[in-house]
């Protein structure tokens, strides 16, 4: 009686001590904390995800864009243009750790699930470049065309879409032949993707033609057209660049540039139902994973805007770097 006593005193410890590294490793995952990458000055900026004071400037390698997480989000890769190269941060340390050099101009990219390779786009090469993560060095390159931006790994991995901007083109590209299997004829200027979460459309944002392509991803064909007029602006003054769709799928939301304002659609209807006034220029877009929240760069006044995605009403702006590109969240 005794020693099984004993033993049910320590089982329960074991048992209160693990729900305890449960609990704490659950609540580890996520700082809540926004990263801004500025296309000038050369820094991201970190913003606490509750008061969005900011807490610390990471100095990067030159002019940094695209953000990504690594799978356990301990890491984001940046893209720093005029460097050549992607940069490594460490999300715990806030320090910039380490680079993979001699990647030509790279500006967008995604991430296998694997986490084994990136595919960048090299905007003055005209290519998609496939990364080695661990060995740190390109492994293949595939032609797209000129001034590649946007990169959408299909959920299967099997696919790679890439935008070429100044072709008028998006190519599929076969992720295991690392060949292009289809081209699809876009509106003037594509620049990036929102894949809507039944992975059967792929939407890209048309910058100079002010509008928004759907792609059907079964047919590569372009399957509607969503054209923006916000009163007050000419045509030339409406450039989509940055998209993204919420995660049940219904509302897409379009940064239109120099319009300075922030689309919202009606995915069922393709319908434009509200316009938000942001800051200039807006450019990236991101939706907390809750989907609350709203985070838009304003690269013409340097500051990202946030806004409560269900009232569709900004909260606040908040300085940033100079030409704030991107926004990226650790929640």
């Amino acid at each position: 009686m005794i020693l099984q006593a004993r033993f049910a005193t320590v089982s329960l410890v074991v048992l209160i001590a693990a729900l305890g590294f449960a609990a704490s490793n659950a609540a580890a995952k996520g700082t809540g904390r926004i990263f801004v990458s500025n296309e000038k000055g050369d820094v991201l900026t970190v913003l606490d995800g509750a008061t969005y004071e900011k807490v610390a400037s990471i100095k990067t390698g030159k002019r940094p864009r695209g953000m990504k997480f690594n799978a356990d989000q301990s890491k984001i890769y940046v893209a720093c243009g005029d460097s050549d190269r992607i940069d490594v941060i460490d999300v715990a340390k806030l320090a910039d750790v380490d680079h993979i050099s001699d990647v030509p101009d790279p500006e967008a990219f995604d991430i296998d699930t694997a986490g084994k390779h990136l595919l960048v786009s090299n905007e003055d090469a005209g290519g998609l470049s496939v990364i080695d993560i661990a060995a740190k060095k390109q492994v293949a390159t595939v032609k797209i065309g000129l001034e590649p931006e946007g990169v959408q790994l299909m959920p299967d991995q099997a696919t790679v879409y890439v935008a070429a901007e100044a072709s008028n083109l998006v190519s599929a590209v076969d992720v295991a032949s690392r060949k292009v299997t289809a081209t699809i004829l876009t509106d003037q200027r594509p620049r990036r993707f929102a894949l809507t979460p039944d992975a059967k459309q792929l939407w890209v944002s048309a910058e100079i033609a002010g509008m928004v392509d759907i792609i059907d991803v079964a047919s590569n064909k372009i399957v509607d057209r969503i054209k923006f007029e916000p009163k007050g602006f000419r045509q030339d003054e409406i450039a989509p660049v940055g998209l993204v769709i919420s995660a049940d799928g219904k509302t897409a939301f379009v940064t239109l540039g120099h319009a300075n304002h922030v689309a919202v659609i009606d995915v069922a209807s393709r319908k434009t139902r509200n316009f938000i006034l942001v800051g200039k220029r807006p450019w990236g877009i991101t939706l907390s994973r809750d989907g609350k929240r709203l985070f838009v760069a304003n690269g013409g006044s340097d500051d990202i805007t946030i806004v409560d995605a269900g009232s569709e009403k900004v909260i606040k702006s908040v300085a940033v770097g100079r030409y704030p590109y991107g926004v990226l969240i650790d929640d």
